[in-house]
């Protein structure tokens, strides 16, 4: 995993925040008192569980000590931790904390995690009876943004060392569905595309830096991280073209999954 950078990530905070308000808007649980975040970044989700379930133990679980850190000064009653969400392996390591737990809430870090098919249903049956295991993540890597990433990186000196660093996608959302619905009583499942209106293809690259554009650019040195960034910004200009108020929108797909017990 690349190293996150929590000021980067944040430069765009309200719009990567609402799509875990959306998803929070879908948990229907009334007063859970055992909450976790998973991959809670720098805090931002995690705010939204305090504020919406006072009366819970919240606590936010990530592999960056970057965003922990981040994320405790700006929530300081909350307990942090560093831990492994992804699935159990035989040699063990992943963080299953003091469940079980009424809410598993894990806002756009799910698709950093590889293999699914084991992971969603453990992490369904940490729940209590009626607990919620609500996830987003980012389903966009058809979107010009990303299929642009891995054009530059297949076209450029760095081709071999950018060779398969790219996240992997999600599965179908019928595959969610029988993966989940033995370990649950419902499963809702749903796509959102947000329209991001951003100030120009600048802002684009900015975004992603924070995010999509990190297994890129972390192999790289500062003057091939110029040259990748100038081929990237060019290219996407072809693609999102100034609005008639000047700024462009970012269509950004992403794949909502609550599932109760």
């Amino acid at each position: 995993m690349p190293e996150w950078n929590a000021g980067q990530y944040l430069k765009f905070e309200d719009e990567r925040t609402r799509p875990a308000r959306d998803l929070l808007a879908r948990v229907a649980v009334d007063a859970p008192a055992n909450v976790a975040d998973l991959g809670c970044g720098p805090g931002n989700s995690t705010a939204l569980l305090t504020e919406r379930f006072p009366g819970a133990s919240v606590i936010g679980v990530d592999n960056s000590a970057a965003m922990l850190e981040q994320a405790r000064q700006r929530l300081p009653g909350v307990r942090f931790v560093a831990g492994d969400i992804g699935a159990a392996t035989a040699s063990g390591g992943a963080w299953r904390g003091e469940g079980p737990f009424d809410l598993l809430f894990a806002n756009a870090a799910l698709q950093w995690v590889p293999d699914h098919a084991t992971l969603l249903p453990e992490l369904a049956d940490l729940l209590n009876p009626g607990g919620v295991l609500a996830v987003q993540m980012p389903d966009n890597l058809d979107q010009p943004s990303h299929a642009l990433m891995r054009e530059v990186a297949a076209a450029g000196p760095w081709a071999a060392r950018l060779a398969g660093v790219e996240r992997l996608p999600l599965g179908t959302v019928g595959e969610y569905y029988d993966t989940l619905i033995p370990h649950v009583s419902r499963v809702d499942i749903w796509h959102t595309i947000y329209q991001h209106p951003l100030d120009d293809v600048g802002a684009i690259v900015e975004w992603v830096k924070g995010t999509g554009l990190m297994p890129y650019l972390e192999p790289l040195d500062d003057s091939e991280r110029s040259l990748f960034l100038s081929d990237y910004a060019e290219k996407l200009e072809e693609y999102y073209p100034a609005r008639a108020d000047g700024k462009v929108l970012l269509a950004f797909p992403r794949l909502f999954i609550v599932a109760q017990r």
